[in-house]
């Protein structure tokens, strides 16, 4: 067992001599993704971005290959592929997310509360999760001006988890479910990567990012049990054919010394994307004496878990996580497919793996998880 695993394990122990009874498990009772309108073909990028950096001081020809290697197809963004090639400030970015951020929230939302047949009325509490942007007053806010949510609604914002705040935002969302016996939690999740493009960054990490990065969100409903002692107490049930899925055990574990890994540093003209090149090294070595340690944690290991949920956060990185997780190459068909018509949408890429793998019916007990800034890794079981 390594130092990270010793470390996590010593985390664990203490907080298992102070855990209080676990209860009844919160429910995801509906999910419903949204992309904005514009699609960038990996082909048209390749183009724009050898003309862009054409006589530039960076060997472009020298980097190309990893659009071709990134696994991507297609990407949705909420500005036309021309917008990418005229200065931008962050000022006017910012905006741009607000707007198409509250967007994407609006129909991602209405579409998960027509899938669980309530009305808007019927949400007590909002989180919304994403790091793509800054918004003051929150999105969350701005979206109650938009819809008819009831004015007493909890709010909770999160910000600046990256990648890893699908698992880590939606944990939290569950949290505050299950603190409040028959509440319903709706969680939203929104990332514009794509705007984060920065037409002066001569960075190998910059063109990296142009190569994977898409725009999208998601809507989830949560629902605690009612309490039993109180008539009609039970655990929730969806009303259409897809799977309930019980959100039981979750953690997360942040490694020392790995601020460095991946994240944003903020310039004049945007956020420009920290990635380390070590990523799916990190993956490979460190992973998964980690999630051993998590599952040991709640009494399970690996051999107890029927399939996993994963953010794909690049190609290496899904072929490092099925060797971690003993799959054959290619297992991941899930997030493989939503890497190659979505390409890394952040936080909301592994909530559309989950969408994925819930139309597809899920039995048993899953794993989805997530690497992040921090560097961070988050876990949820799922059990359908």
């Amino acid at each position: 067992m390594d130092i990270a695993a010793l470390d996590f394990q010593l985390a664990r122990d203490t907080r298992a001599e102070n855990a209080p009874a676990t209860g009844k498990a919160v429910a995801l009772t509906a999910l419903a993704t949204a992309v904005p309108p514009h699609i960038l073909r990996q082909a048209d990028v390749v183009t724009r971005v050898r003309s862009l950096f054409a006589g530039r001081q960076i060997n472009i020809d020298r980097l190309l290959p990893a659009f071709a290697n990134a696994g991507v197809e297609t990407r949705r963004s909420c500005v036309p592929i021309e917008w990418y090639l005229e200065p931008s400030d962050w000022k006017t970015r910012n905006q741009l997310f607000i707007d198409n951020a509250l967007d994407l929230f609006e129909d991602a939302t209405l579409r998960c509360l027509d899938q669980a047949g309530l009305p808007l009325e019927a949400v007590d509490a909002i989180v919304t999760v994403s790091t793509t942007g800054i918004a003051v007053p929150s999105l969350d806010a701005r979206l109650m001006d938009r819809l008819a949510f009831r004015r007493d609604v909890n709010r909770l914002p999160v910000f600046g988890l990256g990648c890893v705040g699908g698992v880590i935002g939606l944990s939290r969302a569950a949290a505050l479910a299950k603190s409040r016996p028959g509440t319903r939690v709706l969680c939203l999740v929104a990332e514009l990567c794509a705007l984060t493009f920065r037409a002066n960054d001569r960075s190998k990490s910059n063109v990296i990012a142009t190569a994977l990065f898409g725009d999208g969100a998601a809507a989830l409903l949560l629902e605690s049990p009612a309490n039993p002692a109180k008539p009609g107490g039970s655990i929730p049930t969806a009303s259409n054919a897809l799977p309930v899925l019980q959100l039981t055990a979750s953690g997360e574990y942040t490694w020392p010394a790995s601020l460095d890994v991946m994240g944003w540093d903020v310039e004049n003209d945007g956020l420009g994307v920290v990635f380390s090149r070590d990523i799916p090294a990190l993956v490979l070595d460190r992973l998964g004496p980690v999630l051993d340690s998590f599952l040991a944690d709640q009494g399970l290991s690996r051999s107890d878990i029927d399939g996993y949920v994963c953010h794909p956060g690049g190609a290496k990185v899904i072929s490092a996580l099925e060797a971690v997780f003993g799959l054959e190459d290619g297992n991941l068909t899930e997030a493989r497919g939503v890497l190659r018509d979505f390409g890394n949408m952040s936080a909301v890429t592994v909530l559309f793996v989950l969408e994925r793998m819930r139309a597809a019916g899920m039995k048993g007990r899953y794993v989805m998880t997530a690497l992040g800034p921090g560097f961070t890794a988050g876990f949820q079981i799922l059990e359908a």
